[in-house]
């Protein structure tokens, strides 16, 4: 997926110096930080004028900073992820990469998105709120087992499988770190796949197989043991159904430019949509790069794409 010379040179004039944003204040700080570097680079051998620019998740001096015409967002969770950094950059009349203010605060809370999927038709699994001092009695009718997590998290960050009663307790106060609100979510047993979605297209699917009890935070950065096939094991069929799902949930929040849609595929063969990554991860263990080398991208023509798409939506 080669971008032509004549085109390369106008998206590099068009945006002018990047800062390519990166840190943050939230609980996926690290992980930024390497996605962050790892953008920085590709855009540096795309021949960009970049600059990496670590943010301490509260200053706004940087967005004053008249030399950056344009900020590659790579800072995940909140701050960067839920429509605040947006708020900013739209007020200054700086353009950006992803998502706008609604749909980045929209897709960042789990609950509201699921509300919206709900009306919508699309299968997502029960779920209740409640606060920090909730008891079993308030959650059980959703039944066994249960997730519990922060609703406003990425990274599976504070996120706890619940077997049992007996466990209710302790994962409350694990995803009570993260916020005061509180998601209990019904568990579904199955295969889990996430769907990358680039401007209109819908890039392959990949099927992740871990040996812990759910895709969690270790298991996608720390194990080596987690498996990521991609072109996934669906049928042709099945395949084309869940990037349909993708594309709707992706634009029921009016995301735009790039995003990745995650789903578990229950026991029947019916897919649940679970949450969307509106500043999905960049990092060597992430899914959208190695979805996007499968559709012909390399690193850095992904990472031109996303420029390109974001001059195209409008945010540039």
């Amino acid at each position: 997926m080669k971008v032509e010379s004549s085109e390369m040179t106008r998206i590099i004039q068009r945006v002018g110096k990047i800062a390519v944003l990166m840190g943050g204040a939230a609980a996926e700080r690290e992980i930024s930080l390497k996605s962050g570097r790892a953008i920085w680079q590709a855009l540096d051998r795309s021949g960009f004028d970049a600059e990496p620019v670590v943010w301490d998740g509260k200053s706004l001096n940087i967005f004053d900073e008249e030399r950056f015409q344009f900020f590659f967002i790579a800072v995940h969770g909140k701050g960067g992820e839920d429509g605040s950094i947006q708020a900013v950059l739209d007020i200054k009349g700086v353009p950006y990469t992803g998502s706008g203010i609604l749909s980045s605060a929209l897709g960042m809370d789990k609950r509201k998105s699921k509300i919206i999927w709900r009306h919508m038709g699309l299968r997502t699994p029960d779920f209740v709120s409640v606060g920090k001092g909730a008891t079993v009695e308030e959650v059980e009718h959703i039944g066994f087992p249960l997730v519990v997590k922060p609703p406003c998290q990425g990274s599976s960050i504070g996120v706890s499988l619940v077997r049992s009663k007996l466990e209710f307790r302790s994962a409350l106060e694990v995803a009570n770190h993260y916020g005061s609100e509180i998601m209990v979510e019904k568990y579904i047993s199955g295969f889990e796949y996430t769907v990358p979605v680039l401007g209109k297209k819908v890039l392959p699917v990949v099927k992740i197989e871990t040996e812990r009890d759910f895709y969690d935070f270790s298991a996608k950065y720390d194990s080596n043991t987690t498996r990521y096939i991609c072109p996934s094991d669906l049928t042709f069929e099945k395949e084309k159904e869940i990037s349909g799902l993708a594309m709707q949930s992706y634009l029921s929040l009016g995301c735009g430019g790039w995003g990745r849609v995650d789903f578990i595929q229950d026991n029947d063969g019916e897919f649940h949509v679970i949450e969307i990554n509106t500043v999905p991860g960049m990092t060597s263990h992430s899914l959208v790069p190695m979805s996007a080398k499968r559709a012909g991208f390399s690193f850095e023509q992904l990472v031109v794409e996303i420029l390109r798409l974001a001059i195209e939506e409008g945010t540039s």
